[in-house]
């Protein structure tokens, strides 16, 4: 995901978009603790995603 993509959506659509990708993070952490997860990139991706979604919800706020 690229913060392109997410630009141009409302706050509730990112605030949506933030519950999904904090549970996916979520379940990869659980997975990883009981080695069930095989590719632990994933786990930087979910949380770069994160950090792009809560800054798309900090520039739509301040506008």
């Amino acid at each position: 995901m690229k913060y392109t993509d997410i630009q141009g959506k409302s706050v509730e659509e990112l605030t949506a978009m933030l519950k999904e990708k904090k549970l996916e993070l979520f379940t990869l952490k659980a997975k990883q603790r009981t080695m069930q997860l095989t590719n632990t990139s994933e786990l930087r991706v979910a949380k770069k995603d994160i950090a792009r979604i809560q800054t798309a919800i900090t520039a739509a706020q301040s506008n």
